[in-house]
C-alpha cells in the first residue's frame, strides 16, 4: 500500500520528530499539566506563550499541536532532515499567511505516531472521504480491548491505523482493512512511521478477507443508523437502521478461528415494543459465539441527528434531518443505543449470551474487565449444580455495603441495602437480608453446601428449596464479580 512520503522521507521524519522530543511525553514536559490539558480542550493561549523559543520542539508544537502558521526557516529546522519540498508535496505542510501550515494532523500518541486528516473546523463541512485521527470512539475501543497475546489480529475499518498501532503489541500478524484508499495511505504512513508492518487491503466490510480467520477482530465500523444513505465513509456504511453491526455480528463464525474473539463499537436502535437486549442477542442468534454486549449511552432521535450532522461540521439542513427523523419514526425508532459488543468462538454447545446495561464508570482498562468477565463466565459453565454447591466463595476485595433508611418514630428503618463494588466494573446490587447473610459468610472457608445448610438452620427452611432459590443469585454474583470462587 502506497504511503504519503517515500521510505526515506519517512525515516527522515521520524528522525526529526525523535531529535526534537515530539512525542507525548516530550510535549507534556515542555507544556507543563496545565498547559498540556488546556491544549487537549483546543485553548492554546497557554502552549502558545510557552513555546515562543524557536526550536525545534516548540515549533512543531505549534504547527501540529496549535494549527499555527509558522516561518518557513523555523519549520525547516524543525523538520531537517526531511526537506520541506517532500513534506509539502505529501500534504503534511500547507502554504500558510508568512509561512507553512499542517496539512495533516500529525499526532504523539502514546509512544506512537498518528497521520490523519486535520479535525473538523467550525464552518468547514468535512469532505466524503475524511479519515478521522484519535478521537473518543477509537480509544474507547483501544482500551476495551482485550490484550491476550494472539497469533492473527484484525483491525476491520482501520482507518488511520489506531486500533491496528494496539494489536502490533500483542499480535504477531496483524492485517488492517478499509472501504477508504486514503485512510489505508494514511494507515500505511502510520505504520511505516512506527516502524511496523500491516497487511493493508482494501474493500468493504469483509470482502477483502473472505474465507480467511483470525484470533482477535476489532473494529469500530461506521456504524451510524439511519436510512441507508452513505455521505461519509468514517460514519455511514450504505446499510439501512443498523444492519452493519448485524451483519459484522452474522459473519462471527466465519470470521474467527477456534477461541478467537470479536470486539466493536456498535449503534443499536430501540423499537417499540421490543426489548434492545432481544435485538443485539438476535444478531448473534445461530452462530454459536459466547456475547457480552454492554449498552454504555443511550440517545433520544433528536439528539442523535443533531449529534451526527454537527461531528462532520455540516451545514444546518432542516430537509435532511426532517427526513432522517421521519425515517425513524417510520420504523418505530424510540432510541439509539451505543455500545461494546464481545463476542468470542468458545465452540460451547450451549454458549453464554448476556446483554445488559453498563452505564456506570469502571475501573480502566475495560478490556481488563472484559477478559475477567469472560473468565467467570467459563467457570460457571463448567461447573454442574452439584460443583458450585461444592464450591468455596469469597467476598471480592473491598465490598461495600450501603444503606438507606428513613427516620420513624421508633428510629431509623432501612428501606433498601445495596452491595457496592469500588473498584472493576463497580456493579451495585440490590439485596435482600438472606443474600447479605449469604455474601457476609462468604470469606472462602466454606462450600456453599455448607453455607446454605446454617442458612436453612437459622431461617427454618428446607435447604434443597434454599439451593435452588440461591443457585441464580450465586451464578449472578459470580458473573458480575462481587463473589469470586477460591478454586
Amino acid at each position: 500500500m502506497q504511503t504519503l512520503l517515500e521510505t526515506a522521507d519517512i525515516d527522515h521524519l521520524r528522525a526529526a520528530l525523535t531529535r526534537a522530543g515530539f512525542t507525548a511525553s516530550g510535549i507534556a514536559a515542555r507544556l507543563g499539566p496545565q498547559a498540556a490539558a488546556d491544549a487537549g480542550r483546543s485553548d492554546f493561549r497557554a502552549a502558545l506563550r510557552i513555546t515562543d523559543s524557536g526550536d525545534p520542539l516548540d515549533t512543531l508544537i505549534r504547527l501540529f499541536i496549535c494549527g499555527q502558521t509558522e516561518p518557513e526557516s523555523a519549520v525547516a529546522a524543525a523538520l531537517a532532515p526531511l526537506p520541506v519540498a517532500a513534506a509539502r508535496a505529501a500534504g503534511l505542510l500547507v502554504q500558510g499567511e508568512g509561512g507553512l501550515a499542517a496539512g495533516v494532523d500529525l499526532e504523539p500518541y502514546g509512544d506512537w505516531w498518528v497521520l490523519s486528516d486535520l479535525p473538523a473546523q467550525p464552518g468547514r463541512q468535512l469532505p466524503a472521504d475524511h479519515v478521522l485521527g484519535v478521537g473518543g470512539a477509537s480509544t474507547t475501543l483501544a482500551g476495551a480491548t482485550v490484550r491476550t497475546p494472539v497469533g492473527t489480529a484484525l483491525d476491520l475499518g482501520t482507518g488511520c491505523g489506531v486500533q491496528a498501532l494496539h494489536l502490533s503489541t500483542h499480535a504477531r500478524a496483524v492485517t488492517a482493512t478499509d472501504l477508504s484508499p486514503r485512510a489505508l495511505r494514511f494507515a500505511a504512513t502510520t505504520a511505516a512511521l512506527n516502524g511496523m508492518s500491516w497487511e493493508l487491503l482494501q474493500g468493504d466490510m469483509l470482502a477483502p478477507v473472505a474465507d480467511r480467520r483470525f484470533d482477535l477482530v476489532v473494529s469500530n465500523p461506521p456504524f451510524v443508523v439511519g436510512p441507508g444513505l452513505a455521505t461519509h465513509v468514517y460514519r455511514d456504511s450504505g446499510r439501512a437502521g443498523d444492519g452493519v453491526c448485524a451483519e459484522l455480528a452474522g459473519a462471527a463464525p466465519t470470521l474467527l478461528a477456534e477461541g478467537g474473539t470479536l470486539q466493536f463499537l456498535a449503534n443499536w436502535v430501540h423499537v417499540k415494543g421490543e426489548d434492545w437486549e432481544d435485538r443485539v442477542a438476535g444478531w448473534f442468534a445461530g452462530t454459536g459465539m459466547d456475547l457480552w454486549a454492554i449498552q454504555r449511552e443511550v440517545s433520544d432521535p433528536l439528539d442523535y441527528v443533531r449529534l451526527w450532522l454537527a461531528d462532520a461540521s455540516e451545514k444546518h439542513d432542516a430537509q435532511r434531518a426532517a427526513q432522517w427523523l421521519d425515517w425513524f419514526a417510520a420504523h418505530g425508532v424510540e432510541a439509539i443505543g451505543f455500545g461494546l459488543v464481545t463476542a468470542r468462538n468458545s465452540g460451547k454447545a450451549d454458549p453464554s449470551v448476556v446483554c445488559e446495561d453498563l452505564r456506570q464508570q469502571v475501573q480502566a482498562p475495560l478490556g481488563d474487565r472484559v477478559a475477567e468477565w469472560f473468565t467467570r463466565r467459563d467457570w460457571l459453565d463448567a461447573h454442574d449444580r452439584e460443583q458450585l454447591l461444592a464450591a468455596r466463595y469469597r467476598r471480592v476485595d473491598g465490598l461495600q455495603l450501603r444503606q438507606e433508611a428513613t427516620m420513624g418514630d421508633d428510629g431509623w428503618m432501612v428501606d433498601r441495602q445495596l452491595l457496592a463494588m469500588p473498584e472493576g466494573l463497580r456493579w451495585v446490587e440490590e439485596i435482600d437480608p438472606l443474600i447479605l447473610a449469604l455474601v457476609s459468610g462468604s470469606n472462602g472457608d466454606l462450600s456453599l453446601r455448607d453455607q446454605i445448610a446454617l442458612l436453612a438452620t437459622a431461617h427454618e427452611a428446607p435447604a434443597d428449596a434454599l439451593s435452588e432459590a440461591l443457585l441464580p443469585v450465586i451464578d449472578h454474583l459470580v458473573e458480575r464479580g462481587l463473589l469470586l470462587p477460591t478454586s
